[in-house]
């Protein structure tokens, strides 16, 4: 199995532009047209602060696991179904899109269907990110103060 190399840090210059409830749907990858019409979408869509936004990651408040995430690439939204595992990490994890290492809020593990044959396969890939997809706060946050006598 092939591993994709971990992602660096979140670009500030790749901020989500605001975008309807219309192309949130048509953006999803790996989501049928019925997983495409029963998403709700996040309720604050029209106050959310896109000019911080890295990315628009919401759990949908109707299906407790299931959350979305939507990102630019190449200037064009694509938005991803995840599923969130029923187990949570033993450990104290650290989430993989922000890397913070002051963990305001829980990291869960999170799945998503591959888009195409693959994914109709049942082939999935998962990642542990912030449970609130507050990533993009995150990540903008200064450093923390190193310890006294460091």
């Amino acid at each position: 199995m092939r591993r994709a190399p971990a992602p660096g840090p979140v670009e500030s210059d790749h901020t989500v532009l605001p975008i309807s409830e219309k192309t949130i749907r048509s953006s999803f990858v790996n989501a049928s047209r019925k997983e495409r019409a029963d998403l709700t979408p996040p309720a604050d869509l029209d106050a959310r602060p896109w000019d911080r936004l890295d990315l628009l990651g919401w759990q949908d408040p109707r299906l407790p696991k299931r959350s979305y995430v939507v990102v630019p690439v190449d200037g064009e939204p694509v938005g991803v179904l995840l599923r969130q595992a029923d187990a949570s990490p033993r450990r104290r994890a650290q989430c993989a899109w922000c890397a913070d290492v002051r963990l305001p809020v829980d990291v869960v593990l999170v799945a998503a269907r591959l888009a195409g044959p693959a994914g109709r396969g049942g082939d999935t890939v998962g990642t542990l990110v912030c449970e609130d997809f507050s990533c993009s706060a995150n990540v903008r946050l200064d450093p923390p103060l190193p310890y006294e006598g460091f």
